[in-house]
C-alpha cells in the first residue's frame, strides 16, 4: 500500500515517519520524500493513528490526487536539487515528465495552479537555497557550484542569486563571516 505525506522534505522527516511506522506495528518497503510503501493495508483507526501522529511532526498524510502529484513534484525537484550528485543532463522539464510519467504541460499548469508560482521559479527558489548551503559550507568556489548545479556561467549565477535574495553571492558569504565573529564575541 502506498502513501504520500506532505512536507516531507529530508533525511530527517524519513526518519520520523520510519519511526512512527514502526510504532504502530507497520512494516515499510520503501520510504522515499513523500512517499512510503507499506506491506500491509491498515484499517481506519490504524490511518488516523499515523495521520494524527505525522501532524504532530508538521507532516501531513494526504489523501487529495492533485495535492499528491503537486508534493510529488516538489519532491523530485528537492531530490534531484539537494540530495543527487548530479543534476540530470536532460532539461527539467523532460525530467520531471519522465520521473512522473505525466506531460510536462500538464504538470506545469497544475503546479502554477495550485502552489501560484511556476516550476522554473520553484526549481530556482531550490537552485538558490542550494547556492547558500554551498557558500556557507565554503567548500566549493563560485565557478565549482555554477557548474555543479548547470549555470551557464558565474555571472548567470551570480544575477540569480541576486534577483532571488537582493544579495550578491559574495556579500552572502561575507555576512557568514560577520555573524560569526559576532557570535564568537558574546
Amino acid at each position: 500500500m502506498k502513501l504520500f505525506i506532505k512536507n516531507m522534505v529530508s533525511i530527517p522527516c524519513k526518519m520520523i515517519v520510519k519511526e512512527e511506522l514502526q510504532k504502530l506495528g507497520l512494516h515499510f518497503i520503501i520510504v522515499e520524500l513523500g512517499e512510503v510503501e507499506i506491506k500491509e493495508n491498515i484499517s481506519a483507526a490504524v490511518h488516523e493513528s499515523l495521520k494524527a501522529a505525522l501532524h504532530n511532526s508538521g507532516l501531513e498524510l494526504m489523501e487529495d490526487k492533485k495535492a499528491m502529484l503537486i508534493e510529488k513534484i516538489k519532491n523530485v525537484i528537492v531530490e534531484m536539487i539537494h540530495y543527487s550528485g548530479e543534476l540530470p543532463k536532460t532539461n527539467f522539464s523532460n525530467f520531471l515528465s519522465e520521473k512522473l510519467n505525466h506531460d510536462y504541460t500538464y504538470l506545469s499548469n497544475l503546479f502554477s495552479e495550485v502552489k501560484g508560482i511556476t516550476i522554473e521559479h520553484y526549481i530556482i527558489a531550490n537552485k538558490i537555497e542550494c547556492v547558500k548551503e554551498l557558500l556557507v559550507y565554503n567548500e566549493l568556489t563560485l565557478t565549482e557550484i555554477a557548474d555543479k548545479l548547470h549555470y551557464s556561467s558565474v555571472a548567470h549565477l551570480s544575477n540569480q542569486f541576486k534577483k532571488v535574495t537582493g544579495l550578491t553571492p559574495s556579500f552572502f558569504k561575507k555576512m557568514k563571516y560577520k555573524r560569526m565573529i559576532a557570535i564568537e564575541n558574546l
